[in-house]
């Protein structure tokens, strides 16, 4: 399995590449940050994010693309930036046809270093030690981006799991077939009953 992981933001956007499957060793394949200018006019820096992120897809050919979930933070121009970012992330998969898959931070953090309050240095350590990496990923957005990564190679198998047993049930269920009662009601003929 081949994944990009994008750890969202307008002024560095990482962007991390990585290959293999649970329960054996990963391949980093590439790893960057997307970056734009805080001065440049907002609709200009989300289309240089999408050329980032376009030439990422076409360098790389992912099969799946995990992004950072968005949650609510006190600076709300932050993470307004942060959500933007994102849209342009997933819309860029998605005119690909690759199916996008939505990780929290606390998620990610839990999936890589076993603490899902794990901070910014034990991640780039963990995904240091786990990539087998001279040393951590810099800035740290760009270590994010391929814990996201790993997150989703390690999680999807479980998740696949998951969604199709509920689908199972689901359609367990539709099988279930129901009586259809007819009545029949006796006609009427010149005052006499049929």
């Amino acid at each position: 399995m081949r994944v990009l992981g994008v750890d969202p933001g307008l002024t560095r956007c990482g962007v991390g590449v990585v290959e293999g499957v649970a329960g054996r060793p990963l391949t980093m394949l590439g790893v960057g940050v997307v970056r734009t200018p805080a001065d440049a006019d907002l609709s200009h820096r989300l289309v240089a994010v999408e050329q980032g992120i376009e030439r990422w897809l076409d360098e790389h050919r992912p099969e799946y693309v995990a992004v950072e979930r968005v949650f609510s933070q006190h600076n709300v121009r932050t993470v307004m930036g942060t959500a933007q970012a994102s849209a342009v992330a997933m819309l860029c998969a998605a005119r690909r046809g690759i199916p996008v898959a939505l990780h929290t931070p606390s998620e990610v953090k839990a999936a890589v270093t076993g603490n899902g309050r794990a901070d910014k240095a034990q991640v780039g350590a963990m995904v240091t030690r786990l990539l087998r990496l001279a040393a951590p990923p810099r800035p740290a957005d760009a270590a994010d981006a391929l814990a996201l990564a790993i997150c989703h190679i390690w999680r999807a198998p479980a998740q696949n799991r998951l969604q199709q047993a509920v689908a199972a049930h689901a359609a367990g269920h539709s099988t279930t077939t129901t009586t259809k009662t007819t009545t029949t009601t006796p006609t009427t003929t010149k005052g006499r009953t049929a």
